[in-house]
């Protein structure tokens, strides 16, 4: 499973907003990795911020 998916997959799972920290705790993948799966999952419109820095898909 890519980190993309994985990030998504982790967001829908927990159903409530998460910032980038939380998720690097709950999938154990480097930040960067993170960082750059949920650049793309905003840029798609797949995730959304309800409030500044948390994330939750959409």
């Amino acid at each position: 499973m890519d980190a993309k998916t994985q990030v998504l997959e982790t967001m829908k799972k927990e159903g409530i907003p998460l910032n980038a920290g939380k998720i690097v705790e709950i999938t154990n993948l480097d930040r960067k990795l993170v960082d750059k799966a949920m650049t793309a999952l905003k840029e798609e419109g797949l995730i959304v911020s309800p409030k500044r820095c948390y994330w939750q898909a959409k």
